[in-house]
């Protein structure tokens, strides 16, 4: 009888030993060593980008990153599984949200989060990047890369059709559309690509005017009246109209678009311009202006599209974490200088870009300093509350956009958009 007691015992004992730990997130062997796991998406930008921060971190030599390459929606679905079952086991330390979806989770999981207020100067960044990474007065998030904006333009194509750089800088959609106009007639090409089942040019739109799909509070649906979304829904329809747009269903489509000469222009984030530069034959063939505006009230001629920051679960290793992150994207200029050189990423970072990384000039834009173009224009995006619930509403707006499209009225449209995502959001 004492055996088998004996033998209970023991088994009892192996099973806490073996169980401890598990509830509370990262691996317990990481917990008690100096490895870190990151999850990211994009081996070329995010991904290569953390690999250099682990280069450049020398504060800890016995440092160790392991990174976790995920598909973006695969991240979002194992965060959602994870946090929603009420236990942080399997999470990584360090995980990389996009912007657009950083609300969903802060907001939902608060205490799933490690706050890095101490860790890094969220003054430092810019300014339109705090309102997505914090919550409840605390940053949680350590802003990343920007989404700025341009429009990338074939200088070949424009001058064959008379017009220069110059004549597209800081101009208005509807001057564009009339520039564009001339351009199809004269050389038979469009200006740009456009897929009516993603609303990517929307967003850069609308937070070019200063406005969103919700009002600031990043709650209330922001839809009807919204007079931004309304001019951006009739520059987009207008475009069609016009015959000046090349009509894609997906990213190869778009890249091959303009790696083979069939559009003149490209709305884009700056994230585009590897794309861009991967066909050479078209060297020194490009330049970059800035993004058109709307004809609304608070316009302007800057926007973001998509980003992306950096994330620590609150899970063993969270101080580790947070020192490396704050040690390298949060105050280091060197490493920002070989990200630009290294990887072609810009970050947020603001005291980065007086470096000389930032100052040299690009031979495939025809010498242009692009990077100082994207760094100035990047300051002056307007700030906007992204909410929670951007793609949600976007699912709502694609199929209203079809109905706008088809002939219904643009007021009729935004009304019965306003009246799906308030009864949705409740």
């Amino acid at each position: 009888m004492k055996k088998i007691m004996l033998l209970l015992v023991t088994s009892i004992l192996l099973l806490a030993a073996c169980s401890s730990g598990s509830k509370d997130g990262a691996d317990s062997s990481d917990s008690e060593s100096n490895a870190i796991t990151a999850w990211a998406w994009d081996p070329k930008f995010n991904i290569a980008a953390l690999e250099l921060a682990e280069k450049s971190y020398t504060d800890d030599a016995e440092f160790d990153l392991n990174i976790i390459e995920s598909a973006q929606p695969d991240i979002v679905q194992k965060l959602n599984t994870g946090l929603s079952s009420g236990t942080m086991n399997g999470m990584p330390n360090i995980v990389l949200i996009e912007d657009y979806r950083a609300q969903s989770f802060l907001q939902a999981y608060p205490d799933a989060f490690f706050e890095l207020s101490d860790y890094f100067n969220a003054g430092d960044f810019a300014e339109y990047k705090i309102a997505p990474t914090s919550f409840d007065g605390k940053q949680y998030g350590l802003p990343f890369d920007t989404g700025v904006t341009g429009l990338y333009v074939r200088t070949d194509i424009i001058e064959e059709a008379g017009y220069t750089l110059e004549d597209l800088t800081n101009i208005s959609w509807d001057q564009l559309i009339e520039i564009g106009k001339d351009i199809k007639e004269k050389t038979g090409t469009n200006i740009i690509t456009l897929d009516p089942n993603d609303l990517g040019t929307i967003r850069m739109m609308v937070q070019s005017a200063g406005e969103w799909y919700l009002k600031e509070d990043g709650v209330t649906p922001n839809i009807a009246g919204n007079e931004a979304l309304k001019d951006a829904f009739r520059v987009y329809k207008t475009m069609l109209d016009e015959d000046i747009v090349k009509p894609t269903s997906d990213w190869s489509q778009m890249v091959g678009s303009f790696n083979n000469g069939e559009v003149a222009m490209i709305a884009q984030g700056n994230w585009i311009t590897p794309s861009v530069k991967a066909e050479e034959s078209q060297a020194g063939k490009w330049g970059v202006v800035p993004t058109p505006s709307l004809t609304v009230e608070g316009a302007t001629n800057a926007s973001n599209l998509g980003g992306s920051s950096f994330y620590v679960l609150n899970v063993p290793g969270k101080e580790k974490a947070a020192e490396f992150l704050g040690k390298t994207f949060g105050s280091n200029v060197d490493f920002y200088q070989k990200l630009v050189t290294e990887v072609g990423a810009l970050g947020t970072y603001v005291p980065a870009t007086e470096g000389e990384a930032y100052q040299s000039s690009d031979e495939y834009f025809d010498g242009q300093n692009v990077v100082a173009d994207f760094s100035k224009w990047m300051d002056e995006i307007p700030g906007v509350n992204y909410g929670m619930h951007t793609y949600a509403i976007e699912d709502i707006l694609v199929a209203e956009m079809q109905n706008y499209l088809g002939g219904k009225d643009i007021d009729e449209v935004l009304n019965n958009a306003q009246q799906q995502a308030e009864a949705q959001l409740k």
